[in-house]
């Protein structure tokens, strides 16, 4: 299983970070590349960690960034969410909220 951190603006866009936007994009464009070309049993997919309290968050929203989990309080809840991918997951686009 390959797992690739996306977001939810490499699905969409947003004016003022286009940089992060683009290198998203490719994210996604990457995973279900890798989706097609993994043998069967391999996965790959893109996987946005929704919105955490980050340097970044607070910089570009920095009104909601404290009402968000801290990439600890995430790990928490994505981690066992993580675990249960596989195979069937190939090729998608998933969130964690």
């Amino acid at each position: 299983m390959v797992v690739n951190f996306s977001s939810e603006w490499g699905r969409s866009a947003s004016a003022d970070v286009a940089p992060y936007c683009t290198s998203k994009w490719a994210i996604e464009g990457l995973s279900r590349a890798l989706a097609d070309d993994f043998p069967d049993g391999l996965a790959s997919v893109a996987l946005s960690p929704g919105v955490i309290d980050t340097e970044m968050l607070r910089s570009c929203l920095p009104a909601i960034a404290p009402s968000c989990p801290s990439p600890e309080q995430w790990a928490e809840a994505a981690v066992p969410y993580i675990l249960s991918l596989g195979p069937d997951h190939n090729g998608a686009s998933l969130s964690v909220q």
